[in-house]
């Protein structure tokens, strides 16, 4: 079988290459995929800011959605014809090692999943069953973006109706913690970001409070609409200043922050350490602390009832071939979450 790849070889460019996979063993999935997302994650690994990269040339993408195709030995969670969703998120199932792939007489490596080409070998826990009404499309989102958004609220926090939240950075993470947020009915709900676009789509979803973060006296403003500092902030933009901003959001005496991303490899966060004593919280979150096939599902049925349309947050597609392009856009804050629509020529 011949597969359509992006593969990281060099820092700053994923190059379009024809890969062969290898036969299936133990505990892996061939899924021929129809859409995969992209995430900052990913964006990070390909800008060299994760550190050493000891796996070149590799395979990249850990959200998105397809077929299977082909099950190998010891696989029972799903079957050939079976509608999946591709997770990096861990859940039931064999963990199988890595695929690898050849081009030419190299080889290609991978990881438990992958989605960056138009077929994949994946591990048996990186695939949940599609719920049946829910599209191909939307369903990338349900990968990495709303576990971990909606899982940060629902798992994370001790959400009430009369708490005020702020979520700092709206891309695909941010936004679908402020959509689960609003469908729970939060009564203050503030967005922060420094896109105005980004901005416009709180606005439209009927946020009240929303700010641009580079707002003169943002802290003080945040500080006195929230009486004091919020019972909880969200951060997602990754970046050492937006954590060290969302911390100064948060009350005394029990706020809580919590980031879903991290700074470039090296960089760390300062914090007062008065602060903490105080009673301020702050904390990381792996994928919302989600378990995707008991949640992809509740979160499905949750979100589907909002008056908000999941796939508001997909809002440009492109082909493999212009995967850089998507890298691009997403670094410069033009789109959420760029969607990959993969070709299957016979």
């Amino acid at each position: 079988m011949d597969i359509k790849a992006a593969v990281l070889r060099n820092k700053n460019n994923l190059e379009l290459l024809t890969i062969s996979k290898t036969k299936l063993v133990e505990g892996q999935v061939l899924v021929k995929v129809l859409f995969s997302g992209v995430c900052r994650s990913q964006l990070m690994e390909v800008r060299g800011l994760r550190g050493k990269d000891q796996w070149l040339p590799h395979l990249l993408g850990h959200e998105g959605s397809g077929v299977v195709q082909e099950v190998g030995p010891g696989v029972t969670k799903v079957s050939s014809g079976d509608e999946v969703i591709l997770t990096w998120i861990k859940g039931e199932g064999l963990e199988a090692p890595g695929a690898q792939y050849r081009c030419g007489e190299q080889t290609i490596n991978s990881g438990q999943v992958t989605t960056f080409s138009n077929y994949t070998v994946v591990s048996e826990n990186r695939v949940v069953k599609k719920p049946v009404e829910l599209p191909f499309d939307t369903a990338v989102l349900f990968g990495c973006a709303l576990p971990t958004g909606a899982r940060m609220v629902l798992n994370e926090m001790v959400i009430k109706p009369e708490s005020n939240v702020v979520v700092l950075g709206l891309g695909g993470i941010g936004l679908s913690a402020l959509l689960t947020a609003k469908y729970l009915g939060v009564r203050q709900l503030i967005a922060v970001d420094v896109a105005e676009n980004k901005l416009e789509i709180a606005r439209k979803w009927g946020v009240e409070h929303v700010f641009h973060s580079k707002d003169e006296n943002l802290q003080e403003k945040i500080l006195q609409l929230t009486d004091g500092g919020a019972n909880f902030c969200i951060e997602s933009a990754g970046r050492v200043e937006s954590i060290e901003l969302g911390f100064s959001f948060i009350r005394k005496g029990g706020g809580k922050l919590i980031f879903a991303s991290h700074p470039q490899e090296g960089e760390t966060i300062k914090l007062n350490p008065h602060e903490l004593i105080s009673g301020k919280q702050i904390a990381g979150s792996w994928g919302g602390a989600s378990q995707p096939d008991r949640d992809i599902p509740r979160i499905h049925k949750l979100l589907s009832k909002a008056s908000q349309p999941l796939n508001s947050l997909l809002t440009k597609r492109y082909l493999l071939e212009n995967i850089n392009e998507a890298l691009d856009d997403l670094e410069a804050g033009i789109v959420f979450r760029p969607l990959i629509k993969m070709e299957h020529p016979e």
